[in-house]
C-alpha cells in the first residue's frame, strides 16, 4: 500500500475515534497531517491547555485504530498544546526542574547545536561522543536533527531501526555507541515534511521510546538554528549542558551568537564554543591558510563569558572519513584529528563533578 493510500486509510480508520464534546477525529480541526515512513506512522493531536486529560482516551483509540490499519509500523501519536506537570523529580540523585522528567537509564545528556548548517556541529558531535566513549563511558547518539539526518551516513548504519514487540525501539549499535536517527526510517532522498508539533513529538518518542539501556551519556546532534525542537528539547528534558559549533567567520559567528542567547534564555548551561574548519594546512607545502578567518571564535567565547573548547582543522581526511562512516576518532585514533576531539571530550567532562561523571 502506498504512502498516500496508508494515510488515507489511517484517516478513515479515526473516524470511529470520538472525541470530548462530540465528533471524531478525522473531522477533528485539531488532528495534524498524518505521516507514513516505511517504518512508522505519527501525527499529533492538538488540545487546549487543560483538555490533555480529557483527550487521553481519545489518543489511546487512535493508537489502536491507527495500528489496525498500518500493520507492524510503529504508532506515535502525541497531545500537543498541554502544560507539562509542575511535579518535582529526581534522577541520578539530581533534583529534576519542574515540568521536565528524567530519560530512564541516562545520567547525562550534552547536546551540540550551532547557529548555522554547514559548519561540521554532526561531525564534531559523533566525534565527541567517541571521544568520551574513549574516556571509558557509555554513550549513545540520538540525532535531533529531524529534517536533516547526518547520523547514519557519518556511523555508516544500513538497514531500519528494529522496533519491538512491545513498540520500543532497539537503536543501532555503531563503534560501540548505541545510536537513534529518523534517518534510518526513512528512505533514500526522503524529506521529512513536518509542522513543528510533528516534529517535536517525533523527537519526545525518538527519546523516550529508545531502550538506551544504562548510559553514562546520551549526546543530542540538534538541528541548525533555533526553532521548535530545541525548545521542545529544553523544556521537556534535563539537558547537562550544550556545546556550540562554529567556523571561525563573522557570518557564522552572528548565528551561533543567537543559539547561544537562545540557551541562555532557556537556562540552558553552555559547556563552550568549537572552532570547526579553523585552518588549512596545504598538504605539499605546510603553508597554513585562514580559509574563513583566523581566532573569530575563540574570540567570540571570550567576548560571551563561555569555554573555548577547542579548534579542529579543516583536513581532507575528516570529509573522507565522514563520508565513508569512518569517523577520525575510529579510523585513526591517536592521529592529529582525533587528539583534538579528544581534548574537546575532556574540556567538557571536567566542568562536571568527578563523582557524576
Amino acid at each position: 500500500m502506498a504512502d498516500t493510500e496508508l494515510a488515507a486509510a489511517i484517516k478513515t480508520a479515526l473516524a470511529a475515534v470520538e472525541i470530548p464534546g462530540g465528533g471524531d477525529l478525522a473531522s477533528y480541526a485539531g488532528l495534524s497531517e498524518i505521516i507514513v515512513t516505511p517504518s512508522a506512522v505519527a501525527f499529533a493531536i492538538a488540545v487546549a491547555p487543560g483538555m490533555e486529560a480529557a483527550f487521553g482516551p481519545a489518543r489511546e483509540a487512535a493508537q489502536l485504530a491507527a495500528q489496525s490499519a498500518a500493520g507492524t509500523r510503529k504508532i506515535m501519536v502525541s497531545l500537543t498544546g498541554g502544560k507539562a506537570s509542575a511535579a518535582p523529580s529526581f534522577s541520578h540523585g539530581k533534583p529534576v526542574p519542574p515540568g521536565k522528567t528524567p530519560v530512564p537509564g541516562i545520567k547525562r545528556i550534552i547536546a551540540v547545536g550551532s547557529g548555522k548548517g554547514g559548519v561540521g556541529k554532526s561531525t564534531t558531535a559523533v566525534n565527541v561522543a567517541l571521544a568520551l566513549q574513549a574516556q571509558g563511558l557509555s554513550v549513545g547518539v540520538l540525532d535531533a536533527d529531524l529534517y536533516g539526518p547526518s547520523i547514519p551516513k557519518l556511523l555508516a548504519l544500513e538497514g531500519q531501526t528494529a522496533l519491538r514487540e512491545d513498540g520500543i525501539f532497539a537503536p543501532h549499535e555503531a563503534l560501540g555507541l548505541k545510536i537513534m536517527s529518523i534517518g534510518s526510517m526513512l528512505t533514500k532522498d526522503q524529506a521529512v515534511v513536518w509542522r513543528g508539533p510533528m516534529a517535536t513529538s517525533a523527537l519526545r518518542q525518538l527519546l523516550r521510546e529508545t531502550d538506551w539501556g544504562d548510559l553514562d551519556v546520551l549526546v543530542i546532534d540538534l538541528p541548525p538554528g533555533t526553532g521548535d525542537i530545541h525548545i521542545s528539547l529544553f523544556q521537556q528534558a534535563v539537558v547537562d549542558g550544550v556545546v556550540i559549533v562554529s567556523t571561525p567567520q563573522d557570518l557564522a559567528l552572528i548565528d551561533a551568537r543567537k543559539a547561544i542567547d537562545m540557551l541562555r534564555r532557556l537556562n540552558v548551561p553552555l559547556l563552550g564554543l568549537v572552532e570547526n574548519m579553523s585552518y588549512f594546512i596545504a598538504p605539499d607545502t605546510g603553508t597554513r591558510y585562514d580559509i574563513f578567518g583566523s581566532g573569530g571564535a575563540e574570540q567570540a567565547a571570550a567576548d560571551l563569558d563561555m569555554d573555548f573548547l577547542g579548534a579542529i582543522p579543516l583536513v581532507m581526511s575528516i570529509r573522507e572519513g565522514s563520508d565513508a562512516g569512518t569517523p577520525p576518532m575510529a579510523s585513526a585514533p591517536d592521529g592529529p584529528e582525533a587528539q583534538a576531539y579528544r581534548a574537546i571530550a575532556q574540556r567538557v567532562l571536567a566542568q562536571f563533578p568527578a563523582e557524576t561523571r
